[in-house]
């Protein structure tokens, strides 16, 4: 075998490794939150983007599928109102009069489209260094049957939001935009719960766990977020990742 043909399978293999093994992500540079859709043909590099993103290891990188293309002749089989109305509530933060896909919230702050790996962590970066990043530790881990989050000291007061969401799934497109095609998605979350408030004090939240594990809805993010007057999703000021199996050491 040629030694190129070698170096490229290795290459992918190790790729294809990182992703798999991604899970819990202790010291998070950001969060990207990507708002797409299966109906919408400008979506599958920012699906792809995704993917590589979760495989850098060094984010907490979410996926939401909207269903406002569902008109479009395709249902998105990942797609909830819930997922739109929190795009929607971004809107109404940052002040803009509407939503478009492949969307990317950093960090709660800014959006970015969500195709190009290199702005969207450039945005972070940019938002680290301006002191916008994740300021607050926030770490969570499984105990018995429980989900045990600990949040440490910090300044004003947030939401402890929890986003459940699928680890990996591939999905048959046969209508609309994306017709014929079989798509790859990474971290899409299907639940979305405010499960508590930090005031800047330390403290630890204790969740059931029951929710983890089953059949392929394997892993959670835990937020915690600011919120508008409205209670509209705002700035993320501390963020971790927990996979289902994951047992505190």
């Amino acid at each position: 075998m040629p030694f190129a043909l070698r170096a490229v399978i290795v290459l992918a293999s190790l790729l294809v490794g990182s992703i798999a093994s991604a899970g819990e992500v202790r010291s998070p540079k950001g969060v990207v939150e990507l708002f797409t859709s299966q109906g919408c043909a400008s979506c599958p590099p920012a699906d792809n983007t995704l993917s590589q993103l979760v495989a850098q290891g060094d984010l907490v990188v979410l996926s939401y599928h909207v269903d406002y293309w569902n008109y479009l002749g395709w249902t998105d089989t990942l797609s909830s109102k819930e997922n739109t109305e929190r795009q929607y509530g971004y809107a109404k933060t940052m002040g803009r009069s509407g939503v478009y896909t492949p969307q990317a919230i950093i960090n709660g702050r800014e959006h970015v489209k969500g195709t190009d790996q290199t702005v969207i962590n450039g945005k972070v970066n940019d938002l680290q260094k301006a002191g916008k990043g994740l300021t607050v530790p926030v770490a969570a881990t499984m105990h018995a049957d429980e989900i045990e989050i600990e949040i440490g000291e910090g300044q004003g007061q947030a939401d402890v939001v929890v986003a459940y969401f699928t680890k990996h799934q591939q999905v048959d497109v046969t209508k609309g935009e994306n017709s014929g095609k079989n798509m790859e998605y990474w971290h899409a979350v299907y639940d979305v719960q405010s499960v508590g408030m930090w005031n800047g004090q330390k403290m630890t939240l204790k969740l059931p766990g029951k929710a983890l594990g089953k059949t392929k809805k394997d892993g959670c993010a835990i937020l915690l977020q600011t919120s508008g007057s409205g209670g509209e999703p705002a700035s993320i000021i501390g963020a971790t990742v927990l996979m289902a199996g994951r047992k505190k050491d």
